[in-house]
């Protein structure tokens, strides 16, 4: 029974570091993200995270996880498998991917700050891989003559790209749009031809 207690009161603890180090980033970005600053705003000692994340790695990556998994759900419900034609899906996954970047920055610098995470030796390539994954499928189905992997790839880097200057203000400076959604077009359109085309 003691043992029982503990091991929910231990899953409830590391539940909470993970829960704290999601907020902090969430407030004030990757660079907050030390294992005393989580410690300390979770109301433990500075090396009690030790016990649960051995390294800084690993915490950094349960948190990184819990990125993914919600871009993952909101990427499923606005793409899913609907009877849409690929390029409607493929715009809204965009739209998704802007709207979760703009809307959490830290947490999105820190998902894909594979330098921090090292994500193939914690497993996070298992959250990260399929998001690309369906992103592929979709190009593929707009563009059956091009190799999806590389044109994925590429769109990809162009909504990265959109993400960090229109969060930092200088695409709406240099576009005059106020709304990302004409740039996420012609994003779309570079890499996969124009619509209806």
């Amino acid at each position: 029974m003691q043992a029982s207690r503990e091991q929910e009161s231990d899953q409830g603890l590391r539940a909470r570091l993970v829960d704290v180090g999601v907020d902090l980033v969430s407030r004030e970005g990757v660079q907050a993200l030390t294992l005393r600053e989580i410690a300390r705003r979770a109301g433990v000692s500075h090396g009690a995270p030790r016990r649960y994340f051995p390294t800084h790695l690993e915490l950094l990556s349960v948190i990184a996880r819990r990125g993914f998994d919600e871009l993952g759900a909101r990427a499923a419900a606005a793409a899913g498998e609907s009877a849409a034609h690929p390029r409607v899906r493929l715009t809204e996954l965009g739209r998704v991917y802007l709207e979760f970047a703009l809307g959490n920055r830290g947490m999105y610098e820190l998902m894909f700050r594979h330098d921090l995470l090292e994500s193939g030796h914690l497993g996070l390539r298992d959250t990260s891989l399929p998001l690309f994954g369906r992103l592929v499928d979709l190009v593929g189905r707009v563009r059956p003559d091009a190799d999806a992997r590389l044109v994925a790839g590429a769109l990809w880097a162009g909504l990265h790209g959109v993400a960090q200057l229109w969060g930092w203000g200088s695409l709406q400076l240099a576009t005059g749009a106020d709304d990302f959604a004409p740039v996420l077009r012609s994003v779309l359109d570079a890499h996969l031809g124009p619509e209806g085309e």
